[in-house]
This record gives structure tokens, sequence and C-alpha cells, in this order.
């Protein structure tokens, strides 16, 4: 038995928290190993935490300024164990989801070289599909990571290799810290899961994607909330950018991404009459935001081992026409039936006591 801690991302999520809290402490205990729950609190200012004082006074609280997924590089260091399973505070997990999550990472059984995993995801109602296996492409000029590429139905069920993760993942501790963890380049969030995960790859390790293990997630509960669709929108097309120029110098690669640029612009320009107000220009703004941070992108102290060889490696590993004929050749996972985790109250009178705090 290893210890194995349950690290949440809280930003006034008071709501999101009741929800889904006890599916993790459900799962928590269904795990053979010692599965701590531990939320770390951006500095929410709904009633989160005297919330979870309250109504969940085994649950650690590690209060934090909110730097985003970044908090977890300030966390980490101060907690025990080999791995740890980091998850947004709108994630729900199966009862059985941690321990095959966490094998490849641990154990005589750990995979070679592996420093993170993720699990196969579903919408809240249990059937619609939100992936975490994923694939990376280019449209038009842009890289593009997606669990909807072309074929992700008969992939789904079958382990392999991913090229990021998302709203839940679990890392090798030790090896999160030496890639330096999530780059604050890209709060105040959007694409530092992708940059992470291109960042291990090219470091000589690879990620898991883990069809046995089962989570639900809410989908854009935090961000759409915080700042609305278009702006979350033009955020992650910012931090696109900044990927690109942060991370990739293979010439082909580069000259694709110049050439298109001028065309987004253009098709900027010629879309905005007919779009709505706050869709007008996003990628125009994008841009000019994300050459507002282009000396912090090039000197982020989380670049990549640069390979133009591994570079174009990974994204011929992670195209999707290779990712589907990897899965067809992979035996089937023994996944079970889904069905989304029942609400538990923990306890139902003491959530009176508290006031409601609406998540952002």
């Amino acid at each position: 038995m290893m210890t194995v801690p349950l690290v949440v991302l809280n930003y006034n999520g008071r709501r999101l928290l009741a929800e889904c809290l006890p599916s993790l402490l459900h799962a928590a205990r269904q795990s053979r190993h010692r599965c701590p729950v531990v939320v770390v609190d951006n500095g929410s200012v709904d009633d989160s935490v005297e919330y979870l004082r309250v109504v969940f006074p085994q649950v650690q609280v590690i209060e934090q300024p909110n730097r985003g997924l970044c908090s977890y590089n300030d966390v980490l260091p101060r907690l025990p164990g080999r791995a740890a399973i980091l998850l947004n505070n709108d994630i729900k997990l199966a009862e059985d989801a941690i321990d095959p999550l966490v094998e490849p990472l641990l154990g005589e059984n750990a995979a070679a070289g592996c420093f993170m995993t993720a699990p196969r995801c579903l919408l809240f109602d249990g059937v619609g599909h939100e992936g975490l296996q994923s694939a990376v492409r280019w449209r038009w000029g842009l890289v593009e990571a997606t669990a909807y590429f072309p074929g992700y139905q008969r992939a789904k069920l079958r382990p392999g290799l991913t090229a990021a993760a998302g709203p839940v993942m679990a890392v090798d501790r030790q090896r999160f810290l030496e890639l330096g963890g999530f780059d604050p380049l890209y709060l105040p969030g959007r694409l530092e899961d992708l940059d992470f995960a291109y960042r291990g790859y090219l470091a000589g390790y690879h990620a898991r994607y883990v069809p046995e293990s089962l989570a639900y997630h809410k989908g854009q509960a935090s961000f759409n909330a915080a700042y609305g669709a278009a702006a979350s929108d033009a955020l992650a097309l910012r931090n696109t950018l900044l990927f690109q120029w942060k991370n990739l110098r293979r010439p082909r690669h580069v000259a694709r991404h110049l050439a298109a640029l001028p065309l987004r612009v253009a098709f900027d320009g010629l879309r905005a009459p007919f779009a709505p107000r706050t869709a007008r220009f996003t990628f125009t703004r994008a841009l000019f935001a994300a050459l507002r941070k282009r000396r912090e992108c090039l000197r982020s102290p989380s670049a990549p081992r640069r390979s133009w060889r591994a570079e174009r490696e990974f994204f011929a590993r992670f195209a999707a026409a290779r990712m589907v004929m990897a899965a067809e050749t992979a035996p089937p996972a023994s996944c079970t039936p889904s069905r989304p985790p029942q609400n538990e109250t923990e306890p139902a009178a003491e959530v009176l006591s508290v006031g409601g705090g609406a998540a952002r």
C-alpha cells in the first residue's frame, strides 16, 4: 500500500465541491492505497473554505494565492507519496477509478518511463464522451489537442498513449517537479496540460491513457463561469500561440504556423460584421495578447529539451490515424458499464448550517 493524495483545485467552487467531493471520498475508501483528499483553495471569496471545514473535516485544506494549475507546483513538494492525482473541482470519480489510474506509476508493474496517466472521462450524464485520450492536429497553422479525433470511438476503450490529459490526471510526483510542473506563462489557464505533457515527451517520458479508470467531468464549469465562453476561447487561442512560440523549433512547423497567421487575421476581419460583438476579432486580439507576452515566453524557465527529431516524432506519434491503428492492436480494457456516482450527503444536517456561495 502506498500514499496517493487526491489533490483538488478549487476557486469559488462551493457548489461543485458539494456535488463532487463525496465521490472522491468514496473512491478513496475503495482504493487499496492510502488516499488522503486535499483541496487546494485558490483564494476563494465564497464560503468554500468554511464549508469544507464544517462539512468535510476529513479533507485537508491548503489555502494558496490564485495561480491556477500552477498552485500544484507549490503544493506537491509538501505532499507525501510517489504519485498524486490532480483534479479540477468539477470532477467525480467512479468508485474503482483510483487503482488502475496509478498502477502504471507505482510498484513492480509500473510502466518504465511513465510520468502521467489519464482516465476515460464522460460527462456527468454518464453518456457524453469527454475523452482524455488526446491526439494532436494542425488547424490553420495552430496546434490543437483533441479527444474527438477521427476514430476515437474505436480507440476509447483500449489502453494506449495520450498527448495530453486535462481536468484529471495522475502524475509521478518527482517527475512532475523535475519537469517544473505547470508553466505560469499560461495563466490564468488553458493549454498548460498540453505544454506539460509535451515537455515530458521531449524529456523521454510518456503519458498513458487508462480506460479502466473512469471519471466524470462537468465541463468548463470554472472557466466559462469566471470569464465567459468568448473570453475562454480567446485565452485558448492566446495560449496556443504561446505554446508554439515557446516549444516548436522544427523549420517545417514554424513555416506552417507563420504562413497561416495572415490568413487567420484576414478571416477574422471578414467575419467580424457577421459575428456577435463579443466574438469579433477574437484571433487578432489573442495574437496581440500573445505578442505582449512574447519576451516572457522566450525566457520561460519551463522550456523543453528541444530536439527537431523528438518534435517531429511527437506529432507523428499522436496523429489520429496512428493512435487509432495502435488502439486496434491493443486488447480492449475490461471496462464496466458506466453509471455516474450518486450524490452522497456527508452529513445533510451540517450542509444546511453553511450559507451557500455561488460558483463563479
